[in-house]
């Protein structure tokens, strides 16, 4: 007991002994710390780093896993026009007179082999006509506007004697293919980020801009012709409009499916400009 008396003793004369200047020092200090907290990370940057983690083992055709989707979903579910640098009012989302359809802006932020994003900015009537994600897992967030957003998916689950292709030969282009509509409605921002998996959600859509609207897209992977993952355009025709020997779907339901046929025109009603991403930079590590 005496050696505990004599340190407790110790300490408490030690405490009193202390020097005027030091215990203004740590005061000093801890003023210093609150001075130089950590600086915020912008959104974007957290968005680049989520990427990185989520689509490190990206492989084609393969989504990631339901957490790391949710983390993702999270992280863009956050992100507002600001966070990229855009607003409303900007050149890209009007239109001119001299222009025959409404021109699409796309800003690049990164891509690697890994994962792409980017900003789709549409004017009021713009259109980004019906295409594929071929071994994509898309996740778009729209930060302000209305949309209007048309997808499908290939049908798959009928029986397997049932045809769901055809060319018809009053049509010279590539045959015709059975697709189910898994969204066609619109969007108003603020809204989820939608998400489109590799082989359904529907991988194929279509937008239609209301009113101006900015779309922010992250694919993992990306397009990439090499590897066979390219952009492939459709045009869609109601289900009624062809008879297949062989398919019958009940008269209630057959809104709900189209025949889709690759394109092989320019694409004419569709222009595209790259611009310059302005917003806040991410910083690869």
């Amino acid at each position: 007991m005496g050696i505990e008396r004599t340190l407790a003793d110790r300490k408490g004369r030690d405490f009193c002994e202390l020097p005027k200047e030091t215990i203004t020092n740590g005061s000093n200090s801890k003023k210093n710390r609150r001075r130089h907290k950590k600086p915020t990370v912008p959104p974007v940057q957290t968005l680049f780093d989520t990427c990185k983690r989520v689509f490190v083992s990206a492989a084609p055709s393969v989504a990631p896993p339901p957490q790391d989707i949710q983390i993702l979903q999270s992280v863009l579910d956050r992100i507002k026009p600001e966070d990229v640098g855009l607003k409303p009012d900007m050149p890209y989302f009007h239109t001119n007179g001299s222009q025959r359809k409404p021109r699409i802006t796309y800003l690049h932020i990164f891509e690697c082999e890994k994962f792409s994003i980017g900003i789709f900015c549409l004017p009021p009537s713009g259109v980004i006509p019906l295409h594929n994600h071929p071994g994509m897992t898309v996740f778009s967030k729209l930060l302000f506007g209305t949309m209007h957003i048309k997808s499908y998916d290939w049908v798959v689950d009928f029986p397997p004697e049932t045809p769901t292709t055809f060319k018809p030969p009053e049509n010279g282009g590539s045959e015709m293919r059975l697709a189910k509509v898994k969204v066609d409605t619109d969007f108003v921002a603020p809204c989820n980020p939608s998400i489109l998996y590799p082989a359904d959600g529907g991988n194929m859509h279509c937008f239609t801009a209301v009113t101006a609207c900015a779309v922010l897209d992250v694919l993992g992977p990306p397009y990439s012709d090499p590897d066979g993952r390219h952009c492939t355009y459709y045009h869609n025709y109601p289900f009624s409009n062809f008879e297949v020997e062989g398919l019958s779907i009940p008269e209630e339901e057959r809104s709900s499916y189209e025949w889709l046929q690759e394109r092989d025109d320019k694409l004419e009603d569709l222009e595209v400009v790259g611009k310059m991403y302005n917003g806040p930079k991410i910083v690869e590590s």
